[in-house]
C-alpha cells in the first residue's frame, strides 16, 4: 500500500512526487473542499457561532476519488499551503477522510525542493486548531459582515452591491485620500537656481538658492525679482566645502507586501498578477536539468527572517561572483515589523546559486521577471553597503547663501545588482545630483546664467496598489494573503476604478463610504479593523477564545445594524451621475455615465422621455493612418486598451500601440508608440517606414 499526501495545486503535486518517488500517492485537493453555503449565513449565532459546512460544489467526484486512495492507503498526509488557509483546508480534508485530529498527518513545506520536502515528511504534527479557529474567525466574521449588512446596502443604496469588513476599510483609505486632494488649496512659491562654472571646469553645475542666514522662502514673482535684483554683479565665492562618505545598506529581502509593492513599480504588474506567478514559482516548474522544483520560498509571509543554510549559500555565490570585498564584514540580519507573524522565511530563492538567466529559457517572461526581482533583491541583501563621496558646497553672492551637493560612487557595493525602485523614481537617487567639479574654500566661481522658477505646492497624490498596499500593511489592514484579493475585490465590484495607475474611488465608492462612516462607523475604522487583526493574531497563538472573540464583536455589530435600520427607516440614498461634455443628438441634454452589467455607458438623463444610450469612447487625437478618421480608445471584452478608428468596422484599422500627439517629422501622420522589449515609436502610414528608439 502506498501512503497518500495530498496537497492544494496539481503543479504542487507534480513537483513533490518527483521528491518522494515510489512508494507515494501526491494528489490534489484544489483548494477549499469544503465551505459556508452560499445560500445562506450558514451560521448559528444563537449556539457559539457555529458554521454549517457544505462541500463545494462540483467537488463531489473529487471528494469521493479522495476518500477512495484514503481507505486503499497505509498513512495519509496532509501537505497543504503552511498557513491559516492551508491549515484549515487540513482540517477539513481530516473530517471529510475520518482522520483523527489528534494523528500526526499534517506536514508542511516552505519550499519545494528536496530538502524542503524530506524535513517536512520527516516532522509530521497533529493538525494546529489554533491556525484552524484563527482562519474559521475571519471567515466568519466577514460572513456576517458581508451576508447582514449587504442587504441593508441594497436597500438603502442600490441592488446587489456587497460590503466587506476589510474592503470597506481599503475603500475608506481612498476616498478620504480623494477628500484631502478636493480640499487641497495650492500655495504658489519661488525657487531660484544658478548655474556655475568652476575654475577649471567647462561643464555647469546647478547651485539653489537657500537665503540669507536662515532659509527664504519666496512666496511670488515679485520676490523672486527683488532677490535676482539683489544679485546683479554680486560675486559668487565658495564659503564652505565638506567633503563626507555616506553610506547606502541594501532593503531587506521580499515578504508579501513588499514584493507586491516593487513588482507594481518596477514591472507595472498588480498584485493579483505577482501573486499568481509568486505560486506558480513557489509550487514548482520543469528548469531544464533541475527538473520539477520550486524555485523560490513560500510566498505568503510578512518575516524578514532568512535561514542559516539560505544565507551561507548567497555568501558563497557572493564570494564566486564579485569577489571577497561585495560580503559585508559580518552576515546580515534584519528585524521583522512587531505585529509579523514570523511563521515563515522571507521570500527568496531556493536555490541562491542558481541565476535568473540560467534558468530564464524553462520561465515563462512573468515567471523569470518575477524571480528575477527576488533573486537580484535576495542576494543583494546579504552583500556589502555601498560607499558614496558626498560633497556639499556653500556659495556666498552677496548677502545670499546658495548651496549645491553631488557626489561620486566610491564602492558600488550590493548596487551593483540591484537598488529598490522607489514610488515616483526608478532610479533611486535626486535626479539633480551627480559629480561636482573640484571645489576649494575661497574659489570665485562664474556665473553662466540665473533664473528663478515658479512652482506650486502639489496635493497628496492618488494611491497606487503598491502606495495602497504599503497603507495596509502600516496600518495593521489585512494579512499578507489577503492585499491582493482586496484590491481585486474593491474594483470588480465599482467601489473604486483605475486612472492609470492611480486608484480612483467611484461615485458609488464615495456614497457607501459616507453611509458607512454615518451608521457603521467601527467597520470603517481603521484602528478598529488593525485591532481585529490582532485579536485573530491571539486567537492563533491560542491567547483568546474564537468564540468570545466573535461575540464580543457580533454584540457591537448587531446593536449598530438595528439602529441604523431605524436612523434610515424610509430613505434611500442616490448614488449621482456623472455628468459629461457628451451632448444627447436627440434632446440637447448633457448625458451621464451609467454603469450596466457589461460595464460603464452614457445615457441620457431624460429617461424614460429620452432612451438614448451609446458607448464611451475617447478621442486620443491620433488620426487613423488609413481613411484619416479619428483614432479612439476602447475597451476589449477584458476590460483591456486598445485603439481602433471611428469608423470601424468599415475602416479596420486597431492596434495595442500608444497614439501620440507628435507626429511623423516625414510624412505628418500620427505616430505611435509600441513597449516593452522591442519598444519603439514609428509611422504605421503605409510606406513611410518612419521608426526610432523610444530613448532617441
Amino acid at each position: 500500500m502506498s501512503k497518500l499526501v495530498i496537497v492544494e495545486s496539481p503543479a504542487k503535486a507534480k513537483t513533490i512526487q518527483k521528491y518522494l518517488g515510489e512508494g507515494f500517492d501526491v494528489v490534489a485537493s484544489m483548494g477549499h473542499i469544503r465551505d459556508l453555503p452560499k445560500s445562506k449565513l450558514g451560521i448559528d449565532i444563537e449556539h457559539g457561532f457555529q458554521p454549517d459546512y457544505v462541500e463545494i460544489k462540483g467537488k463531489e467526484e473529487l471528494i469521493k476519488s479522495l476518500k477512495n486512495k484514503g481507505k486503499k492507503s497505509e498513512a495519509i498526509y496532509l501537505a497543504t499551503d503552511p498557513d491559516r488557509e492551508g491549515e484549515a483546508i487540513s482540517w477539513h480534508l481530516a473530517y471529510l477522510l475520518g482522520l483523527g485530529l489528534d494523528e500526526p498527518n499534517r506536514v508542511t513545506f516552505n519550499e519545494i525542493t528536496k530538502a524542503g520536502v524530506q524535513s517536512g515528511m520527516a516532522a509530521p504534527r497533529r493538525v494546529d486548531m489554533d491556525l484552524v479557529n484563527a482562519q474559521q474567525t475571519r471567515r466568519i466574521l466577514d460572513r456576517i459582515v458581508g451576508y447582514k449588512l449587504s442587504p441593508f446596502l441594497w436597500k438603502k443604496v442600490r441592488r446587489g452591491l456587497s460590503a466587506g469588513r476589510v474592503q470597506s476599510v481599503a475603500v475608506r483609505i481612498i476616498v478620504d485620500r480623494e477628500e484631502e486632494i478636493r480640499k487641497f488649496k495650492p500655495e504658489e512659491y519661488w525657487s531660484i537656481d544658478a548655474k556655475l562654472l568652476g575654475k577649471s571646469s567647462r561643464k555647469a553645475f546647478l547651485a539653489k538658492l537657500y537665503g540669507k542666514e536662515k532659509k527664504l522662502a519666496i512666496h511670488n514673482q515679485e520676490e523672486a525679482d527683488a532677490i535676482l535684483k539683489g544679485l546683479e554683479g554680486q560675486s559668487y565665492v565658495v564659503e564652505n566645502v565638506k567633503k563626507s562618505v555616506r553610506k547606502k545598506s541594501p532593503a531587506p529581502p521580499f515578504t508579501t507586501s513588499t514584493l507586491q509593492q516593487e513588482a507594481s513599480r518596477r514591472l507595472g504588474f498588480q498584485a493579483r498578477r505577482t501573486m499568481k506567478v509568486a505560486q506558480e514559482l513557489y509550487e514548482g516548474v520543469e528548469a531544464g536539468s533541475w527538473g520539477a522544483v520550486g524555485l523560490i520560498t513560500y510566498m505568503r509571509t510578512d518575516s524578514l527572517r532568512i535561514s542559516d543554510e539560505a544565507a551561507q549559500q548567497a555568501a558563497a555565490f557572493i564570494e564566486q561572483r564579485y569577489g571577497k570585498n561585495y560580503l559585508p564584514p559580518k552576515r546580515r540580519f534584519y528585524k521583522s515589523k512587531n505585529n509579523a507573524q514570523d511563521a515563515h522565511e522571507a521570500i527568496r530563492p531556493t536555490m541562491p546559486e542558481v541565476t535568473p538567466d540560467q534558468i530564464k529559457a524553462s520561465l515563462t517572461s512573468d515567471q523569470y521577471k518575477i524571480y528575477k526581482l527576488v533573486w537580484e533583491r535576495f542576494i543583494a541583501s546579504q552583500m556589502a553597503t555601498a560607499l558614496l563621496d558626498t560633497v556639499s558646497v556653500d556659495i556666498r553672492a552677496g548677502a545670499y547663501l546658495f548651496k549645491a551637493s553631488g557626489y561620486n560612487v566610491k564602492f558600488d557595493g550590493y548596487t551593483v545588482l540591484y537598488e529598490e525602485a522607489k514610488e515616483d523614481s526608478a532610479d533611486g537617487e535626486d535626479a539633480a545630483s551627480g559629480a561636482l567639479p573640484p571645489m576649494e574654500k575661497g574659489d570665485v566661481l562664474k556665473l553662466k546664467s540665473i533664473e528663478g522658477s515658479q512652482h506650486f505646492t502639489q496635493p497628496p497624490a492618488r494611491f497606487t496598489e503598491a502606495s495602497l498596499i504599503k497603507a495596509l500593511e502600516e496600518n495593521g489592514i489585512g494579512r499578507p494573503s489577503t492585499y491582493a484579493p482586496t484590491i481585486t475585490t474593491i474594483l470588480s465590484r465599482g467601489y473604486v476604478e483605475r486612472d492609470a495607475k492611480a486608484l480612483k474611488p467611484t461615485a458609488l465608492g464615495e456614497v457607501v463610504t459616507q453611509l458607512m462612516k454615518d451608521q457603521f462607523q467601527k467597520i470603517v475604522d481603521v484602528a478598529f479593523t488593525a485591532q481585529m487583526e490582532k485579536n485573530l493574531d491571539e486567537v492563533e497563538e491560542g491567547t483568546a477564545n474564537w468564540v468570545d472573540t466573535l461575540t464580543e464583536f457580533y454584540q457591537d455589530f448587531d446593536a449598530t445594524l438595528k439602529q441604523a435600520e431605524k436612523n434610515m427607516d424610509g430613505t434611500r440614498v442616490k448614488v449621482p451621475d456623472e455628468e459629461t461634455d457628451e451632448i444627447c443628438e436627440f434632446c440637447g441634454r448633457k448625458m451621464v455615465i451609467k454603469t450596466g452589467r457589461f460595464g460603464k455607458f452614457l445615457a441620457c438623463p431624460g429617461f424614460p422621455e429620452c432612451k438614448n444610450t451609446k458607448k464611451i469612447v475617447q478621442d486620443t487625437g491620433g488620426i487613423c493612418p488609413l481613411c484619416g478618421g479619428k483614432v479612439l480608445a476602447k475597451k476589449s471584452k477584458k476590460g483591456k486598451v486598445y485603439y481602433g478608428c471611428e469608423h470601424n468596422p468599415k475602416c479596420g484599422f486597431m492596434t495595442w500601440d500608444l497614439p501620440l500627439k507628435e507626429t511623423c517629422p516625414q510624412c505628418g501622420a500620427t505616430l505611435f508608440k509600441k513597449g516593452g522589449k522591442a519598444g519603439k515609436i514609428y509611422c504605421a502610414k503605409e510606406g513611410c517606414g518612419y521608426t526610432r528608439g523610444l530613448k532617441e
